[in-house]
């Protein structure tokens, strides 16, 4: 005859055990969906980023034209005509 006692925590640790897992599986889903969100985002970032840079380089180039900043204005004197 066999000599064997049945381990009284056996159950209640593969229920614990399965339990872990699936909180486990449920903190991978939601890891990956974080994942996704911060690409999507960032992609949107980048985006947002090229057309301020490009926006930017607009205003420079309309604002302060090349041919502005190599010569000086020269100050106008009171009482001279601007003719």
């Amino acid at each position: 005859m066999l000599n064997w006692r049945r381990d009284p925590g056996y159950e209640q640790r593969v229920m614990q055990h399965e339990l872990r897992m699936k909180q486990l599986k449920s903190e991978i889903e939601q890891i990956k969906s974080d994942s996704e969100q911060i690409k999507k985002e960032t992609e949107q970032l980048r985006r947002e980023n090229a057309r301020e840079k490009a926006l930017s380089a607009l205003i420079k180039q309309h604002c302060f034209p090349p041919e502005s900043s190599s010569t000086p204005i020269p100050p106008i004197e009171p009482g001279s005509s601007s003719s």
